[in-house]
């Protein structure tokens, strides 16, 4: 399966998570790609959009390979062979500057106070995942805020990836599981342009300015 860009990943996601509308729920987008497709199913299912900013840390020869991921709350998650070959003083540095980068994102993204998600629905949403590092310190502060039912919502993912997560959330939806992955997220795309901080900060007031009640009624 191949999108066209994120937009239409995420029409594509909230038709499949049309069952859920209705109910109390928070939208959790993890910037910055998955914000476009958080976007769009937060606006259909009329449900408040928030962010989860989990950071992988790189390995330090190769910064695109994933070898751990830490929440903005809790404690890191690591691929456990790439951890103990880690020295433990550059990974204690790199979880503090990626603990760091969170908090800035935090500040620059969220203007408006973090809606309350304790007993109800949350659904994550990304734009894919591959590794499944970042996804999965994701569901570790999402549990932390106290839902009664977690959800993650993806495009595409490996299998071997997709069947830890549903072992670790509630419910795994996702729209694609393809035999044979192509080894990135962006190879399931034909646009896949970076999605940049001020497009961020625009989706979620859009999101926001949206759903305010009309008081002038």
């Amino acid at each position: 399966m191949r999108f066209r860009d994120r937009h239409e990943a995420g029409e594509l996601l909230a038709r499949a998570l049309e069952r859920y509308r209705g109910q109390p729920a928070v939208i959790y987008a993890l910037p910055r790609g998955g914000v476009p497709l958080g976007a769009v199913v937060a606006r259909h299912l009329g449900m408040p959009l928030d962010l989860l900013i989990p950071r992988k840390i790189g390995h330090p020869f190769h910064p695109e390979y994933a070898i751990c991921a830490v929440p903005e709350h809790g404690e890191r998650v690591c691929n456990p062979r790439e951890e103990a070959r880690a020295d433990p003083g550059w990974l204690e540095q790199a979880e503090a500057q990626e603990r760091a980068e969170a908090r800035r994102r935090r500040r620059l993204y969220c203007t408006t106070p973090a809606p309350d998600v304790s007993g109800k629905l949350a659904i994550i949403v990304d734009d894919g995942i591959a590794t499944g590092l970042t996804m999965r310190a994701a569901i570790r502060d999402a549990r932390q805020r106290g839902p009664h039912h977690l959800v993650v919502a993806i495009p595409v993912a490996p299998a071997e990836t997709a069947a830890l997560l549903e072992t670790e959330v509630d419910e795994l939806v996702t729209l694609d599981i393809p035999e044979y992955y192509r080894g990135s997220v962006g190879a399931y795309y034909e646009d896949f342009e970076q999605t940049t901080d001020d497009e961020v900060i625009a989706l979620l007031a859009s999101v926001h300015q949206s759903q305010r009640p009309d008081v002038s009624r």
